[in-house]
């Protein structure tokens, strides 16, 4: 039944397991006295909030998991100081699609090297069941064109949705001007 992360775990802890407790929200530095962590369990707690410097010290964390919360985005830079993580549990969160999911989404795509599940929308109602990948390039994609006059690269296809990658062969133009490429969809 704990409504906070507590403040005497030993310094050379390296696992973890605060799951099934009631803490809410992760407040600033919770566990920057314990650097040689590696694995943190945080599965069904009712995680509202991540306070974005809520990780700072972990940086030897390879896995943690944040399934069964009430999570609906992570603020800008909740994962930064993340560099060697390699597995992160997503599932059972409500996420919401809008333009605050945008952050999690990058994050992932370039540290392709972590493995992650769960990362569904589960409303608004139009993205409910919607990959958070496919929300993010549909929000592209209805950008007016002459708005949008670079495709960005950071869109990588997701390897099982064969779907946008036809999509992408059939409109994509590529123009050659004043020894610029320019890519071009529609």
């Amino acid at each position: 039944d704990l409504k906070k992360v507590p403040g005497n775990i030993p310094p050379d802890i390296v696992k973890l397991d605060l799951s099934n407790n009631k803490i809410r929200q992760l407040r600033a530095k919770e566990f920057e006295d314990v650097s040689e962590l590696k694995i943190l369990n945080l599965n069904s707690n009712g995680i509202s909030y991540i306070d974005p410097a809520a990780f700072s010290g972990l940086n030897n964390l390879e896995e943690l998991d944040l399934s069964n919360n009430s999570l609906q985005n992570f603020e800008y830079g909740v994962l930064e100081d993340l560099y060697f993580l390699k597995i992160l549990w997503l599932r059972e969160n409500p996420w919401r699609c809008d333009y605050n999911i945008h952050y999690l989404f990058y994050w992932l795509k370039h540290h392709y090297n972590v493995h992650y599940n769960g990362l569904e929308c589960k409303m608004p109602e139009e993205y409910k069941g919607w990959s958070v990948g496919k929300y993010v390039r549909s929000y592209y994609e209805e950008c007016p064109k002459d708005k949008l006059a670079i495709y960005p690269e950071t869109f990588d296809v997701d390897k099982d949705d064969e779907e946008w990658e036809r999509h992408k062969e059939q409109s994509v133009q590529t123009v050659k001007k004043h020894g610029v490429i320019v890519t071009v969809i529609g």
